[in-house]
């Protein structure tokens, strides 16, 4: 059973209305050429803004790091690992080729380290050590990865490996690689890493190890901070870019371009579309308490139900919004345990009856099941209170 909280009307004092799932999807407007397949999402609402065979399957390349920054970074969110935690590397983690930071077998480095490694300098090698680290070995934790697919909705994506190595079969298409990007983003530490476009490993040895950000994007499109670029053979050259200019976010994600030149060409033309040609109006940002729920038998009785991701509504440039009512649903009657995270409610924004925004509201913290000598007490309690 649910309950509505609250219902409340925002209003914008600007003439026009304008409803985000009613842009038309750019896919007529020759926009991107010479790849085989792209999209332009705006990140907080996820609406498509472009997109060119977006649905195909293709090799991701080191694109699968997405998945596997995703990982770590949602870990970290729920206490399960921390950025100054050493992590070791085994022979196998050392023995991968490609792109690496020449990590030796039982070097240690910390999360922070490896992050280092992964989001600037694609390092297959420090993608499997995290990998081994969260899961107990790559195996383990591409089944991980499958499974977070799953949970995303994501229909047409398949992990073989931590790394996207040639051989692997990984494939994606990029609507999914865009909504995966879409959601390592409510992570915003993320950005302080593959915003760098160069940094130092170890540092005052004589091992110091240059990292440059595979993205060039980075230092020469005013904006973008990340995320992800791919090549192999096969794949050709892949890219997953996010920029953030004037309070908007979009993704951009190409695949199957002959080169990086026109990889970073295709990409900078939909951000620059992107830009141009839409507005987004912020509500809210993550983790904004908006109500506490009761936890039935749990070691705390109430916890604060907090927004999962940055809350807007999308519009043309020159469209402005009105009369949009925001309605809070907390699930009731919810039973310990709750995780850290666990969907407890929902929020929407809706005008004219139509939803224009579906969010869910997560737990701010855990609670156990209580114990024994909690209940009774709370019993006792509540039997002393009615009493008097």
């Amino acid at each position: 059973m649910k309950r509505i909280i609250s219902i409340m009307v925002m209003s914008f004092l600007l003439a026009s209305a304008f409803v985000p799932s009613a842009f038309a999807r750019d896919s007529e407007v020759d926009l991107v050429q010479n790849v085989k397949s792209a999209i332009l999402i705006e990140r907080d609402t996820g609406t498509i803004l472009y997109e060119k065979n977006s649905a195909e399957k293709l090799p991701p390349a080191s694109m699968t790091k997405v998945m596997t920054m995703l990982l770590i970074m949602e870990a970290i969110d729920k206490g399960k690992l921390s950025m100054d935690e050493k992590i070791r590397t085994s022979e196998y983690a050392a023995s991968m080729g490609g792109s690496q930071i020449f990590l030796e077998p039982g070097e240690e480095m910390t999360t922070s380290q490896m992050l280092q490694g992964i989001a600037i300098a694609s390092g297959n090698d420090a993608s499997v050590a995290m990998a081994e680290r969260l899961a107990g070995s790559e195996e383990e934790f591409v089944k991980q990865m499958n499974a977070k697919a799953k949970e995303l909705g994501l229909k047409d994506t398949e992990f073989k490996s931590a790394t996207g190595l040639p051989g692997k079969k990984d494939y994606s298409t990029a609507h999914d690689m865009a909504i995966m990007a879409k959601e390592l983003l409510k992570y915003e530490g993320i950005t302080k890493f593959t915003s760098t476009y160069e940094s130092y490993l170890r540092e005052g040895s004589d091992k110091k190890f240059w990292l440059v950000n595979t993205n060039r994007l980075v230092r020469f499109y005013p904006g973008v901070d990340g995320l992800k670029t791919g090549f192999t053979n096969e794949a050709k050259y892949c890219l997953t870019a996010t920029a953030q200019k004037d309070g908007m976010r979009v993704i951009a994600v190409v695949f199957g371009a002959p080169t990086s030149k026109e990889r970073n060409a295709q990409v900078t033309k939909m951000l620059d579309y992107a830009f141009s040609q839409y507005k987004t109006h912020p509500m809210f940002k993550r983790n904004v308490a908006l109500g506490h729920v009761a936890v039935s038998k749990g070691e705390k009785k109430k916890i604060e139900a907090l927004t999962s991701e940055p809350i807007s509504l999308l519009t043309k440039k020159g469209e402005n919004i009105e009369n949009i009512k925001q309605s809070i649903v907390l699930d009731k009657n919810l039973k310990a345990p709750i995780k850290k995270g666990d969907k407890v409610g929902t929020l929407k924004l809706i005008q004219d009856g139509k939803i224009l925004v579906e969010s869910p509201l997560v737990a701010k913290e855990a609670s156990k099941e209580a114990n024994w000598w909690t209940l009774y007490k709370r019993s006792i309690g509540m039997f002393t209170r009615a009493g008097n």
